[in-house]
C-alpha cells in the first residue's frame, strides 16, 4: 500500500493499520507526490467498474533481488 506525506510520525501511525490488514507499506515520499498516486487510483476504478473486474483485485509491486 502506497503512503505519502510530509510527517514521518503520521506515516508511521498509518503504517500500523495497513500492516494489520496484511499489506506492506511503500513510502513514496512527500505529500506533493499525491498527484502521482491519483491516476493510479483512477486506473483501478476504471478496471474495476468499466472493464468488469469487480472490486476484489489489486495491483502488485514486484521487486527484484539485489
Amino acid at each position: 500500500m502506497f503512503i505519502r506525506g510530509d510527517d514521518d510520525e503520521a506515516k508511521s501511525v498509518t503504517a500500523g493499520p495497513v500492516a494489520k490488514l496484511g499489506f506492506e507499506t511503500v513510502d513514496v515520499g512527500d505529500v506533493i507526490l499525491a498527484r502521482l498516486l491519483e491516476p493510479y487510483a483512477l486506473l483501478w476504478v476504471h478496471v474495476a467498474l468499466r472493464r468488469g473486474f469487480g472490486t476484489n483485485f489489486g495491483f502488485g509491486l514486484l521487486r527484484g533481488q539485489s
